[in-house]
């Protein structure tokens, strides 16, 4: 079974030899590897580069314990490049290298290798990037499958993937399991023994069960507006706990840095500025936030909203909720301010969309409804409203376009149609 990932094989083709070093970062089991052993090898080979000019190196695997040594590392490495030829160096979970931030400093120097590292763990989150090769790393971060990733290896119905998808999320191995036991076994277990042991490891968290109980609360949020002064607050009334907001933002910058959640801020789209708190937090994974909650809480308005902005973050979409201005007559005839909320504004270049993510529209009310906030938009950039309706692109006599949320997510041009 190949599961296309072309995002991220055609990023790493158009950064080869760019004099950077490559780093693919990613939650754990998303495919790092898998993207660079299997789909860039072959990518290599197949445009002429000699099998013995890839020099590949698994660092979490046993038998190379020996390189987890720095200096036998660069000695390997420098025994293996025997030409003045292009070479690929291509480091699997470089965090367990010894000093690893010198010696791929230290590979830099090498005039004639390309270098290629992933990264996942408790050594090796998002912050590190930023700090560790000061300005000569190259990130390319790697999600879940997406549901059109997830399609072109699902053995069964369009909408039967849909049904798997929404529940156990995209992490590549789900595809190979059948049992929904199996499935959430995985989930569970990936979140306890991988993902929150290595938060803890790393940042020392004296308070375990604080933590897990935040993963919790804010599983239970995803696409309603919280903050830190909120969260302590639902701790004390609801778990009978005092915790501090610092605690609280502490924890959440670890759950962010590790890839688990991520956060959209409040925009103010006609002062084009930020507002602040509170923010939204959405998964990475639908299936490991549905996995926290014992899947409990399968909420299809919800999850359509998270998968939407992890699409659109795939596409490589800066994604902000936004916050729009609108007055209007109230019940005693006087003109009244309101703050209207926009799912998502998403930017990327000079591009920029206004996207509101409904389940359904059932009546005209609830379609004034999304549409108000559009519509008090006072620019002419693309507004969207992507339906869990298999519906194809229409677009209203006020410009609002209305898109299926399958035609959405598996045409990657859907936002320009």
């Amino acid at each position: 079974m190949e599961i296309k990932r072309d995002i991220y094989l055609d990023k790493l083709i158009r950064k080869k030899k760019n004099g950077l070093i490559k780093v693919v970062t990613g939650v754990r089991r998303c495919g790092k590897s898998y993207l660079l052993f299997h789909l860039f090898h072959n990518h290599l080979l197949e445009t002429g580069v000699p099998e013995d000019h890839i020099i590949e190196v698994a660092l979490d695997d046993r038998r190379n314990k020996k390189l987890r040594d720095p200096d036998a590392m660069l000695q390997f490495i420098d025994e293996s490049i025997k030409d003045k030829e292009d070479y690929y160096i291509i480091l699997d979970e470089v965090q367990y290298l010894d000093e690893f931030e010198d010696v791929l400093n230290s590979l830099l120097h090498i005039r004639n290798a390309d270098v290629y590292v992933t990264g996942s763990n408790s050594k090796f989150l998002s912050s590190d990037v930023i700090t560790q090769f000061r300005g000569r790393g190259d990130e390319i971060h790697v999600y879940p499958l997406s549901f059109s990733e997830y399609t072109s290896a699902y053995q069964g119905t369009l909408d039967e993937a849909w049904d798997d998808y929404l529940v156990y999320g995209g992490l590549p191995l789900i595809l190979t399991m059948e049992a929904p036991e199996d499935k959430a076994e995985y989930l569970n277990s990936l979140f306890q023994k991988v993902y929150i042991s290595d938060i803890v490891e790393r940042h020392n968290v004296r308070n375990k069960a604080e933590l897990d109980e935040l993963v919790d609360i804010l599983a239970s949020a995803i696409g309603s507006y919280t903050n830190q002064n909120k969260l302590a607050r639902t701790f004390k009334s609801v778990k009978g706990k005092s915790i501090s907001d610092k605690t609280i933002k502490n924890y959440i910058d670890y759950l962010i840095d590790s890839f688990l959640i991520s956060k959209a801020a409040r925009y103010d789209i006609k002062g084009k500025k930020y507002i602040g708190s509170p923010s939204k937090y959405y998964f990475e994974d639908v299936g490991l936030r549905n996995a926290r909650l014992g899947f409990r809480q399968v909420e299809q308005t919800h999850l359509m909203e998270n998968i939407i902005y992890n699409e659109l973050r795939i596409r490589g979409y800066h994604v902000d909720v936004g916050v729009v201005e609108h007055f209007e007559v109230t019940g005693d005839g006087k003109r009244g301010k309101k703050q209207l909320e926009v799912d998502f504004v998403a930017t990327r270049g000079s591009e920029k969309y206004y996207i509101q993510s409904a389940f359904a529209l059932p009546t005209a009310e609830k379609v004034n409804q999304e549409q108000r906030s559009l519509l008090s938009i006072p620019d002419s950039f693309r507004k969207i409203i992507v339906v869990g309706d298999n519906i194809k692109v229409r677009r209203d006599e006020n410009g609002i376009i209305t898109v299926g949320l399958s035609n959405f997510l598996l045409d990657e041009n859907s936002l320009k149609l």
